[in-house]
């Protein structure tokens, strides 16, 4: 078993995803005609006039700070840090570049799962790659096993996973027994998951500006202790990337281990084009009334996540001069260490919180996509939710005191074919997005507040819900 996950892994990881995930960001950044960067200003303008929610979904700033819930976290701490040691100073400039390039990807997704999304039992907004893919593409079998798959990654051993950051975090720095921080974790999700879609989006809109904030407040205010070094550090990330300087890592001076470990670490913190954002994009009342400004919202959220989060991060740990090729101290231990060489003893104890809030974030949110699958899949009844809830609070009591490797390669390998399936179906409706994106930005320009028009739409008038785009 090992060996086939690992051979999976090999090819989908090494091959597959880390060239198709950039190759489909630069599909949509130049078919979107350089969206992210000539409309920037329109994402802010989507965020600022998100507030508003209905009885039938929540609103886009929810939906985008669930989304942030779930790619903020451990691999904007660890996951920044293994890139550092292993591919150099200028894995950070290559984890800009996929960022940026996946604003266009993770605009696209949610913007079709907005626009393919349908109603739950209840009148609550579902929908994401499932949905599109069953109804834009009619391939239900597709999207039944995209639905299986994000159940078993981001739903169960995701969770256990994070649990076990947390745990070792903690462990670490106050000496808490493993398993104790496993069960008080699922205890206190519990709370938060058992309290159905609305309550996990009213903890995530308090909880990560305030987590996020006071993570890049941190960060700036060791910059401005260290002032007279942040040129020297952009320039050294900038230089390593081609080469021009020696990197400060393991792999010393090589492009493409930059490279390769940049993109890879930036694919998996920001999480553009994984599938995972659209299931919570697709649960909000959009403000305009129009798909693509819940698209641009979550673009947004590519851009924070990896743009000024995992730079916070890489800088502070450039800055502390901790960065030893060979040494073996690399992930949250690489971490703790640069905050204690700028903060002391403070610094050690406040990445373990700042794990903990990440971590505990992600558990979450990743469980509201994994509920959003098993609805699509007909199993969003008590009965069902209940056994979901049940396991994946299973998951973080096991994963906070166990770490099979197995088990953890095999959520990679279903989580990159979810990917994988996903990729494919957004370049396929790749046509619906461009006539989307147009219809938006033209109203925009004509001085009007877009609303979506499905008349303007006869392709889609048997895939959508005319209900909800009357």
């Amino acid at each position: 078993m090992t060996a086939i996950v690992d051979f999976l892994n090999s090819i989908i990881w090494g091959y597959v995803l880390v060239y198709g995930l950039l190759a489909v960001g630069i599909f949509f950044t130049v078919r979107l005609g350089f969206l992210q960067f000539r409309h920037f200003g329109e994402m802010v303008r989507a965020i600022r006039g998100s507030r508003e929610s209905d009885v039938h979904g929540i609103s886009p700033f929810q939906a985008l700070c669930t989304s942030l819930a779930s790619r903020v976290g451990t691999g904007n701490l660890a996951g920044v840090a293994v890139a550092l040691y292993l591919g150099g100073a200028g894995a950070i400039f290559w984890m800009w570049m996929v960022a940026l390039v996946g604003m266009a990807t993770g605009y696209a997704e949610s913007t079709l799962a907005q626009l393919y999304k349908v109603r739950d039992g209840k009148g609550q907004y579902r929908g994401g790659p499932a949905v599109y893919i069953a109804k834009g593409l009619k391939a239900p079998w597709a999207a039944a096993i995209f639905a299986v798959c994000l159940i078993i990654s981001f739903g169960l051993v995701f969770n256990a996973v994070q649990a076990n950051s947390i745990a070792d975090a903690m462990q670490g720095a106050f000496g808490t027994p493993k398993l104790g921080v496993g069960v008080v974790i699922a205890a206190c999700a519990g709370l938060v998951i058992f309290g159905g879609l609305r309550k996990i989006v009213r903890f995530a809109e308090f909880v990560v500006p305030f987590m996020a904030g006071a993570y890049v407040l941190l960060a700036l205010v060791v910059m401005a202790m260290n002032i007279t070094e942040v040129p020297g550090v952009l320039a050294l990330i900038v230089k390593s990337a081609f080469g021009l300087e020696e990197a400060a890592g393991g792999a010393a001076g090589s492009i493409t281990a930059a490279m390769l470990n940049g993109i890879k670490r930036g694919l998996f913190s920001n999480e553009a084009g994984m599938g995972s954002a659209p299931n919570i994009a697709a649960t909000a009342t959009p403000a305009p009334h129009h798909p693509s400004s819940q698209g641009l919202v979550q673009a947004f959220g590519v851009f924070v996540d990896t743009i000024v989060v995992c730079t916070a991060t890489a800088v502070m740990i450039l800055l502390a001069g901790v960065l030893e090729p060979g040494s073996g101290v690399t992930g949250t231990q690489l971490t703790q260490q640069a905050m204690e060489v700028h903060l002391g003893e403070f610094g050690s104890y406040f990445i373990a919180v700042a794990i903990l809030f990440f971590a505990f974030t992600s558990i979450v949110a990743n469980y509201t996509y994994a509920e959003n699958a098993l609805v699509y899949l007909k199993g969003g009844n008590t009965l069902g939710l209940t056994i979901l809830r049940l396991a994946a609070l299973g998951m973080v009591i096991w994963g906070g005191y166990e770490a099979v490797v197995t088990v953890f390669n095999a959520a990679d390998a279903s989580m990159g074919l979810m990917a994988v399936i996903n990729l494919i179906a957004i370049v396929l409706l790749s046509g619906t997005v461009v006539k989307l994106t147009k219809d938006y930005l033209a109203q925009r320009k004509e001085g009007l507040v877009p609303q979506f028009k499905s008349k303007d739409y006869p392709e889609l008038h048997e895939k959508i819900d005319s209900n909800i785009w009357h």
